[in-house]
């Protein structure tokens, strides 16, 4: 059977041109990039290269860019190095609807001596900007906010923030693992302190990220050892992925333009259709100002763990709105957050589109998805309830 994968925002496939231009830098040329023949050399010429590209992808420059081994670790060597800057400084900011990479951080701190304020959200997704600025003060060491929501796809208005925080004296760090690679990102004129990134989130391998910092930004190290990355991450490169992810930096910002309407044909097609044809389902997020990709449909009355497994059925891959805990079923942070019905949380299903989804594969998703609603809403007890009611 073969996989229909619309859960992108989880992993996406490698490109092939990734792969092939990484394979050689695991048998041919696997020559130590620190050392001084030459043989090391033309690898650590490659780095170079891999650093310059990812660097033009976001409007950076290149000694302004340090490869880490993911978002995650992007995330918290951001976080960390600000704390450790200003060590007097015991008030932290960000938003309730963050990645955990951040969300988890941020609640860790919260228990070692830092007051933490989580930003809310609206039904919409759309941050409460009025709340974060009120809350800044002389106090916050660092305000981190994501450029877009991994579930709703929701975009935050990162550059109006950066520049209100900037004014405070405060350093700013967003986490845009998601935003890479899916919508147009230039920080020459933006005041965002560290971003972070992941190449496996827009077809790059798994295993290695970044973490923009602007010149200038004070900076402690997570990772202390060697002299690799300038001092500021020890360990030995990961010089295959480095090097796909600065082949996919390339591809991306070739094609960027091109591939954002194309995908967002296709997930506005899925989303009509859907509408069109399943009562009693939503669309969790600002419909105006998402990711191109990404779409979070609720459909009420059921689970979406069941909706999952029979999609699953049809080779269709997608995500849920909820999650397994102590084997009870909860909403996400995020739809909590959101405040999203309990009734639509729960059957709230997550659809992130790639570059090699087809019209094709939409139409199968299209064909198959509304009998399987109907079958479950038979079963369910909240939608025989919500019908005899109305």
């Amino acid at each position: 059977m073969s996989v229909i994968y619309v859960d992108n925002n989880a992993t996406t496939q490698v490109a092939p041109e990734v792969i092939e231009e990484m394979l050689p830098y695991f048998n041919e040329f696997y020559g130590n990039p620190s050392s001084m023949h030459s043989f090391g050399g033309q690898v650590g010429r490659k780095l170079i290269q891999a650093r310059a590209d990812v660097a033009a992808l976001i409007g950076a420059a290149p000694e302004e860019i340090i490869f880490t081994s993911c978002g995650t670790e992007s995330d918290s060597t951001a976080i960390r190095a600000a704390i450790e800057s200003y060590p007097d400084k015991k008030h932290i900011i960000t938003s309730r609807v963050e990645h955990p990479a951040v969300k988890n951080l941020f609640e860790y701190l919260s228990k070692n001596g830092y007051r933490v304020t989580f930003v809310p959200v609206d039904r919409q997704g759309r941050l409460d900007l009025d709340y974060l600025y009120k809350n800044l003060s002389d106090d916050t060491a660092i305000v981190s906010i994501m450029w877009a929501n991994n579930e709703s796809g929701v975009i935050f208005p990162v550059e109006e923030i950066s520049r209100t925080v900037r004014e405070h004296g405060v350093v700013f760090h967003t986490d845009a693992v998601q935003a890479i690679g899916k919508i147009p990102i230039d920080l020459k004129n933006i005041g965002i302190d560290m971003l972070s990134l992941s190449g496996h989130k827009f077809h790059g391998p798994k295993g290695i990220g970044a973490l923009y910092v602007r010149k200038g930004t004070k900076f402690f190290p997570f990772l202390i050892g060697g002299h690799q990355e300038s001092g500021r991450r020890g360990g030995t490169e990961n010089v295959a992925s480095i090097i796909g992810l600065g082949k996919v930096s390339q591809l991306a910002a070739a094609h960027l333009k091109k591939d954002i309407t194309r995908v967002k044909e296709l997930r506005d097609k899925l989303e009509n259709e859907l509408l069109k044809r399943v009562p009693s389902a939503l669309i969790n997020g600002d419909s105006k100002n998402r990711l191109p990709n990404t779409s979070s449909i609720a459909f009420e009355y059921v689970e979406g763990e069941s909706i999952l497994l029979m999609m699953d059925e049809f080779g269709i891959c997608a995500s849920s709105g909820s999650a397994c805990t102590s084997g009870s079923l909860e909403p996400s942070h995020v739809l909590r957050a959101m405040g999203v019905p309990f009734t639509a949380a729960h059957g709230s299903i997550r659809f992130s589109l790639s570059i090699y989804n087809t019209t094709e594969e939409i139409d199968f998703i299209i064909e198959k998805l509304p009998p399987i609603i109907e079958r479950l809403r038979e079963m369910s007890p909240f939608w025989k309830e919500q019908k005899s009611t109305s």
